[in-house]
């Protein structure tokens, strides 16, 4: 079985739920993909970081997103460029800056400098909210935003979202292909 199978069988088995939800846009769904489930196991966090990291080489220099989501995402790309000999940056962008200490909107910030190539991250899209906060705060700190990447997008609205702000969405899948539809 490929890497990518593989891991959209673990994804089903661990990361998908039917049932009554509030997602973080604050839309209610009959569905939950907690792409934390998947990322944070040992098999889904090897395959995450191999599939982003094949989908990263070359375009960026250093890869991040909105904590929690992306926190174990960056890091295994992160450790997969290392292994592959071509090392990637890793950094995590707050919800809202550090109160106290320097005060830092990005963690990880002295690997990342203003004219950095960065792929954007997060493990569920639905209306690309949180992404698009993410990619403000990067390019705010000057760094090149080359990428915006979803291991599922939910398909309700958030690729069309980020696209009307000229990003572009690549997802590793969409609802349809964990749902089967």
């Amino acid at each position: 079985m490929d890497e990518r199978a593989r891991l959209l069988e673990i994804i089903r088995k661990r990361s998908y739920e039917e049932r009554e939800v509030t997602l973080a846009s604050g839309r209610k769904s009959t569905f939950y993909i907690d792409g934390k489930q998947t990322t944070l196991d040992a098999e889904g966090a090897y395959l995450v970081g191999k599939i982003f990291y094949g989908m990263i080489k070359g375009k960026a220099e250093a890869v991040g997103g909105p904590t929690l989501g992306a926190d174990p995402i960056v890091t295994a790309v992160a450790m997969t460029s290392y292994q592959e000999g071509q090392p990637i940056a890793a950094f995590i962008i707050r919800r809202e800056p550090k109160g106290h200490g320097k005060g830092l909107w990005i963690e990880g910030d002295k690997a990342v400098k203003k004219g950095t190539r960065v792929a954007i991250i997060e493990d569920v899209v639905t209306t690309g909210g949180s992404l698009l906060k993410a990619i403000r705060v990067a390019e705010d700190h000057g760094l090149e935003v080359v990428q915006a990447l979803a291991l599922v997008d939910r398909e309700e609205g958030g690729k069309e979202h980020l696209a009307e702000q000229g990003y572009t969405l690549e997802a590793v899948f969409t609802r349809g292909e964990i749902v089967g539809k």
